[in-house]
């Protein structure tokens, strides 16, 4: 099985370009969502900034307490993102899911001028990662629907690219708020709150409320292959069993042209009989179980590099300005060349950041080297993971599809984060970061074989 690793064939949604125009490269909608995304991170990243450096030396919260929070903040939306995929499917209205997510974490900013307690704090973020999980899904099944699949990565990075914007804006805002405002955190919590209302706004105004076509076209986009078509592909250049498993999954989960009837619960689970699905959630499940999440890493470098506290909501901005500038020639990369390979280097990259975090000397360009890895990792997988999936997913299943493999490698992360902080207040930082880099390295050689492309040549 294999990670998408060649963009669309050449006639693959000609129909649809022609109709666009040789010009426009992005479908507008793509371009409104990453305008919501935009300001949604401004919202999102105002808090995350502040948030590890607010619970461990203002609340005082230890490593493990913070582990327990950050991954309550990552598994909940993970858990929930299935719920919000289907339900998407289901009454065939993305942007209805998408908008009571991001609703819902926009209520939830001013609530965190409240909590103070580590059961307020998991509840009220508990509720924001809700919001999370709900609208993920539908968004990104919004975007891969109005694009054809030789251009995924491309569109994929255009969002991430508007996305990331904000999440380089937040943090410097925060840090503005932090330098003065009289109650720096609380300021920054209700000023986030206002933030995240534009974006719902923006959404509820700009976004179409239904895509047009979805339900004549059935398998995407005009001119995107179906899920049974392209598995049986696969299947063929593989073996017969898989072959065996794509016809069958296609036959429960390949809609008729023009049905309307809801999807079902056994549709949607029907796709993880498609080899491919099963493939990239696996190994989507096992790299996270060893990516350290962000919080971790940004403490971790503040404590390497002796960062002074004020300095701090900055370091975030590192990581965005990267991803910012790569998030786009990445993702045309990746059409390119194989999602699998750009995949798999990102990771690669990852584990160099690692390494520079526990044994290279301390040197002032070493956090400009740390983040700027940091940046360049979520270039080459954030947006490439569900671009891998248009071609295997169905498009009257594809939030299903896409929240699929999106919980597999939240939940990961969930775990992860638990025992990483387990790690960091039993041994210390360096021994629980040097685990980690031991595990992603073992992880990413078998998800490199469990990805390879079924023609060896290739």
């Amino acid at each position: 099985m294999y990670l998408t690793d060649r963009s669309a064939p050449a006639h693959a949604g000609t129909d649809q370009e022609r109709r666009r125009g040789p010009g426009r490269k992005v479908a507008p909608v793509v371009l409104v969502l990453g305008t919501v995304s935009l300001i949604t991170d401004i919202s999102s990243e105002m808090v995350t900034a502040v948030l590890p450096l607010y619970l461990v030396t203002t609340l005082g919260f230890s490593p493990l307490g913070f582990g327990t929070l950050d991954g309550v903040y990552n598994g909940v939306s993970a858990l929930v993102q299935l719920t919000g995929g289907h339900l998407a499917d289901r009454i065939r209205n993305h942007k209805l899911l998408a908008g009571l997510g991001y609703g819902l974490s926009a209520l939830c900013k001013p609530l965190l001028l409240l909590a103070s307690s580590i059961g307020t704090l998991g509840a009220v973020l508990a509720l924001d990662r809700t919001g999370k999980g709900l609208r993920t899904a539908p968004r990104d099944a919004m975007i891969s629907l109005s694009t054809p699949t030789g251009k995924q990565g491309r569109a994929f990075g255009v969002h991430r690219a508007m996305d990331t914007t904000g999440a380089m804006l937040g943090p410097l805002a925060a840090f503005l708020i932090l330098r003065t405002a009289v109650d720096g955190y609380d300021a920054v919590f209700g000023v986030s709150a206002c933030v995240a209302v534009l974006g719902v706004l923006v959404l509820v105004l700009f976004v179409p409320g239904r895509e047009r076509g979805a339900g004549r076209r059935g398998a995407g986009q005009a001119g995107e292959p179906s899920a049974s078509g392209d598995a049986r592909a696969a299947a063929t250049a593989t073996d017969s069993d898989s072959a065996q498993d794509d016809a069958a999954a296609s036959d429960e989960t390949q809609a008729a042209p023009g049905a309307k009837q809801p999807v079902r619960v056994r549709e949607a689970l029907a796709l993880l009989r498609i080899p491919r699905l099963r493939a990239l959630a696996g190994c989507a499940a096992l790299l996270g179980l060893t990516t350290v999440s962000d919080a971790f890493v940004y403490l971790l470098l503040q404590r390497r590099a002796g960062i002074a506290e004020e300095w701090f909501p900055l370091l975030p901005l590192g990581t965005a300005v990267v991803f910012l500038l790569l998030a786009v020639p990445v993702g045309a990369l990746a059409d390119r060349i194989g999602r699998r390979t750009v995949f798999l280097a990102g990771h690669a990259v990852l584990l160099t950041a690692y390494a520079l975090l526990l044994w290279a000397p301390d040197t002032p360009a070493l956090p400009c080297l740390v983040l700027a890895l940091h940046g360049v990792f979520y270039a080459a997988t954030d947006g490439v993971l569900p671009a891998a999936l248009a071609a295997v997913v169905p498009g009257h299943l594809r939030a299903s599809g896409l929240a699929i493999v999106g919980t597999s490698q939240a939940l990961a992360r969930f775990c992860c984060s638990l025992a990483f902080g387990a790690a960091w207040t039993m041994w210390g930082d360096g021994p629980a970061l040097a685990g980690s880099a031991i595990g992603l390295l073992c992880c990413a050689a078998v998800a490199g074989v469990v990805l390879r492309p079924a023609d060896s040549t290739r």
